[in-house]
């Protein structure tokens, strides 16, 4: 199955025939994004990742995918663009949901626990634009050199059994189709660049789980499987108060890489997390510490490191973290595993 993207690289002849008329432009590289999600506070600006290409239509609709039901929003009506400072503002009348209604909104500290009802689906925007890429994204370099046996197998046509092994983010918390899954779109994506070969995925998360629950669930999760390739993600629950220090969390990482390595021959993918929002109670909000503690082993265990957290980062510098998060706290919605995905992808399978 061909996974639906929601950032397309588009080439310049691409570009030259559906949208700009010009082969090249001396700002940057047409590109597509599509299904961003966002957010709205009454009518404040909401600001886009990107600044979108001015005059040109927005897609603004209330799901990730147009579907059946999907509501779509009408410039002038739901919402004004700013195409200069790349925002948009719902209008006094839009029919696009105002986060103010959400339970959490403006809560400091708060415990999750206490508001029946928190999370942030009904209440995502989702739009498509083209604009100008100036500078690279993912950051991620190729990391074919540690993926060599896997890569062969796809060439030969030969099975490829992955094991996606983490906490509820990789378990899909959140995703609101199985199929949005951030390892499942890459499985998929892999199968459609190597038809001849057999791309299987199996989820071996469990939500709730830190490194300490992963090592004993290791066995069953991961080693029973007899996998070709084993992505980790990890640090989530490790960073949270009374979680796992990072000492512990780099030493448990070690062991599961070692414990993979002994009894299959499985690749490893080791990826990080992305910061959760601010104002959780229970984040002790140092995720930068289990990122560069995750580069760090795969670094020193010579396997592959997926930088999902400086990615997620850098698109989400002109973003509210509530346009990011499914249940508000800790966990991607559809656009978040997309992150994740276009992170998989640019290590070179």
């Amino acid at each position: 199955m061909n996974p639906k993207p929601n950032f397309l690289l588009l080439s310049a002849a691409i570009a030259t025939t559906l949208l700009t008329g010009c082969i090249t432009s001396p700002k940057g590289r047409l590109e597509r994004q599509l299904g961003e999600s966002i957010v709205f506070l009454g009518e404040e600006p909401a600001a886009l990742v990107h600044i979108p290409r001015t005059g040109e239509h927005l897609s603004v609709r209330s799901t990730y995918e147009h579907e059946s039901g999907t509501t779509d929003y009408v410039e002038g009506l739901d919402f004004v663009v700013d195409y200069s400072r790349g925002t948009l503002r719902r209008t006094p009348d839009s029919r696009l949901p105002d986060f103010r209604k959400n339970v959490l909104f403006g809560k400091e500290s708060f415990d999750h626990g206490k508001f029946p009802g928190f999370g942030n689906g009904g209440y995502f925007a989702f739009v498509d634009y083209s604009f100008l890429q100036t500078e690279a994204w993912p950051v991620q370099s190729r990391q074919t050199k540690f993926l060599g046996a896997t890569r062969k197998k796809l060439n030969s046509g030969q099975e490829v059994k992955i094991v996606a092994f983490g906490d509820s983010i990789t378990a899909g918390g959140d995703a609101s189709k199985p199929e949005f899954i951030f390892w499942r779109r890459w499985a998929d994506d892999l199968q459609h660049k190597y038809p001849r070969a057999r791309v299987t995925a199996v989820n071996g998360a469990t939500g709730g789980d830190s490194t300490v629950q992963g090592l004993q669930r290791l066995e069953s999760k991961v080693l029973h499987e007899s996998p070709d390739l084993v992505l980790i993600g990890f640090g989530m629950n490790d960073h949270n108060v009374g979680g796992v220090t990072v000492p512990l969390f780099e030493k448990n990482l070690h062991e599961m890489i070692a414990q993979i390595r002994h009894s299959t021959r499985a690749e490893v993918v080791l990826f990080s997390a992305f910061p959760p929002n601010p104002n959780w109670k229970f984040g002790s909000h140092r995720m930068e510490q289990y990122a560069a503690a995750t580069a760090r082993v795969a670094r020193e265990a010579a396997c592959t490191y997926a930088n999902v957290f400086d990615n997620w980062r850098s698109l989400a510098v002109r973003k509210k973290p509530e346009d990011l998060l499914g249940n508000n706290i800790n966990h991607p919605n559809d656009f978040g595993h997309w992150i994740y995905f276009r992170v998989l992808s640019g290590l070179g399978l």
